[in-house]
């Protein structure tokens, strides 16, 4: 798919991996680059057109596609994360309830709304940014890596149901990426810029899955091993 030729909606556009994305469809010649946000105040980025968006509340989404209607390109993106003490702590099903929330229902939300009028374009896409935590333990974001694990499910379903339409679904695996909610981690990022680059140049070949950096590549992989890369021993 061109994406000179398309519409794009990028929901959790105002900052992080999202902004980098909509500036990365802008620098690419998209058609019109809606930037999905829950607060539209101060947002004044060229090229881009600020839509008010709470993936959280369908009668938002609802509201966006009514203004958004001729969009071919949906790339779900906004996604919380919080901190557990251990997957057993005592906040841990509230917290979970909390991420849910938006990262897999909201990701449901938005994709169901914005389903149709993908399906009436002559291609379209449905990208959602998922996490290499879908595949992989994590003791400290364990509310986060069982809401990314849904959402894999979730986009392998959507996927298999579009199959014979023109609207086709791309998952993108990546792991810690370098924005402003990472900046005190000293762990390996990757940089949105590469991220965004990966995300569209997956759509110009018409992927089904994007696998971003050598660790998640790794850890891919790794699954099929005797011991798999998710066992930790």
């Amino acid at each position: 798919m061109k994406i000179t030729d398309a519409v794009v909606f990028i929901t959790g556009a105002n900052r992080g991996l999202g902004l980098v994305l909509a500036k990365e469809a802008v620098q690419r010649g998209a058609k019109k680059v809606y930037a999905g946000m829950r607060n539209t105040d101060n947002f004044h980025e060229q090229g881009m057109i600020a839509v008010h968006v709470d993936v959280t509340n369908p009668e938002s989404i609802q509201k966006a596609v009514a203004e958004c209607g001729d969009v071919s390109i949906l790339i779900n993106n906004a996604g919380i994360a919080r901190l557990n003490q251990s997957p057993v702590d005592a906040e841990i099903v509230a917290t979970t309830r909390k991420v849910l929330e938006t990262n897999l229902y909201g990701m449901i939300n938005s994709t169901q709304q914005f389903s149709p009028v993908l399906s009436a374009q002559s291609e379209s896409y449905i990208v959602n940014i998922l996490s290499d935590v879908s595949w992989h333990p994590s003791t400290f974001l364990a509310s986060y890596a069982m809401s990314k694990a849904a959402a894999w499910s979730f986009t392998n379903s959507t996927r298999q149901w579009f199959a014979k339409s023109n609207l086709h679904v791309m998952g993108v695996h990546v792991g810690f990426i370098d924005t402003d909610l990472t900046q005190t981690l000293d762990i390996e990022k990757v940089s949105p810029k590469v991220v965004a680059e990966h995300v569209f140049d997956g759509i110009e070949r018409n992927a089904f899955e994007v696998v971003v950096g050598e660790s998640s590549q790794q850890l891919k992989q790794g699954l099929t091993a005797l011991i798999p890369s998710y066992i930790s021993l």
